[in-house]
């Protein structure tokens, strides 16, 4: 064989064999691992879903420590848990007061206040309700609804800590009161903007004011002595007084407590003044006729101030209270002062409709009745 003819390359047509088993070995390859997967196909899924389960634990780990943040807020409370209350909520207590009383609020304590009663009231649960029923309605007023839903939890708070928790000498009833009676006002004021569930609002609100003027007028018994607290009625009275700041809870304060005087008046004149009820029927009409007084002389001016004050409702109460004026009146011979503490209070309310133009506009009989 010549020297050229080894120099020459190898003919691929002499390499079909070697071609078949590279092929054959990278299909037996692709079995080994297809094999592999199916013989333990639970190994990369379990692996998966525990580092998933890992991240989702540690997710909920944060946002509950957000929330915790959120709601207690406790690594920004300027005073420990057991302060009391230091905004003079109870500041003239059953006496007039030299100045209008406003808002009653603090704003040094507002964010504190609103923290600490959100925790009282748990209001997380009652949200999660309220928002279970929303999520499926996606309705424009969604948010109308929840606030709705804090102020129902607000009062529920307030009517049940003035049934179970006595006024006087429990320190924490300042703290939690103040936060509930500012909690209202706040979503009360935020709900009548909206003008959405007016007969809703309307309802919760009345039934705020029948309960507290329920408790106002009911003993409270302290345990030690089981006597009567006539001092913790004060206090259910300044809640309402508080509470009146707003027009559209004072007005109504007003209507309903003049028609309870009313009731009381009725019922003295058949009461036996030797029964057992008697003082304590005394002493609430005495509380109630102070209240209005209260409600009158600090709010009336500012109420015509505001915005959406209701003079139909001005104009009924007004009315009502000229009649427990004539009611009372029948009781003169048994009790004068309920006549003289009434005229009082219609001098009051008759200096305050002077002042004011646009109440010139009352019904003329209204207007007669009451200035003369």
């Amino acid at each position: 064989m010549s020297a050229s003819e080894e120099a020459q390359p190898p003919s691929t047509n002499s390499d079909p064999n070697d071609q078949s088993l590279k092929f054959a070995v990278a299909i037996s390859l692709l079995r080994s691992k297809v094999l592999q997967i199916r013989s333990n196909p639970s190994d990369s899924d379990t692996l998966r879903w525990k580092r998933k389960a890992k991240e989702r634990k540690q997710e909920i780990l944060r946002l509950r420590e957000d929330l915790t943040e959120a709601e207690d807020a406790t690594q920004c409370d300027l005073f420990p848990q057991t302060a009391s209350c230091k905004c003079y909520f109870f500041d003239n207590l059953g006496k007039l007061s030299s100045t209008r009383l406003g808002d009653g609020s603090d704003r040094r304590f507002n964010d504190v206040l609103r923290r600490r009663f959100l925790r009282q009231v748990r209001f997380k649960e009652r949200r999660r309700k309220a928002v279970g029923s929303l999520q499926r309605r996606h309705s424009s007023d969604s948010n109308t609804e929840v606030e709705t839903e804090q102020l129902r939890a607000s009062v529920d708070f307030l009517v049940e800590l003035c049934d179970t928790v006595s006024p006087v000498g429990e320190a924490n009833f300042a703290n939690w009161a103040h936060q509930a009676v500012d909690f209202i006002l706040s979503s009360l004021k935020n709900l009548l903007s909206t003008e959405r569930n007016v007969e809703l609002i309307e309802g919760i609100v009345s039934s705020l004011i029948m309960h507290l003027i329920r408790r106002m007028c009911s003993p409270f018994k302290v345990d030690e002595s089981l006597h009567i607290d006539s001092d913790a009625q004060f206090y259910v009275q300044h809640l309402i007084r508080k509470l009146g700041s707003e027009a559209y809870i004072g007005q109504r304060a007003i209507l309903s407590v003049s028609e309870r005087i009313s009731v009381l008046a009725e019922s003295l004149l058949f009461l036996d003044p030797f029964d057992d009820s008697f003082p304590s029927t005394h002493e609430c009409m005495f509380k109630l006729i102070q209240l209005i007084e209260f409600l009158i002389s600090d709010y009336l001016l500012m109420w015509l101030r505001g915005d959406g004050f209701d003079k139909m409702l001005f104009e009924e109460w007004v009315a009502s209270i000229l009649h427990v004026r004539k009611a009372l009146e029948l009781l003169e011979s048994r009790n004068g002062l309920y006549v003289l503490y009434m005229d009082r209070v219609t001098g009051e309310l008759a200096k305050q409709v002077g002042q004011s133009s646009s109440l010139q506009m009352l019904k003329p009989e209204i207007l007669d009745n009451l200035f003369h």
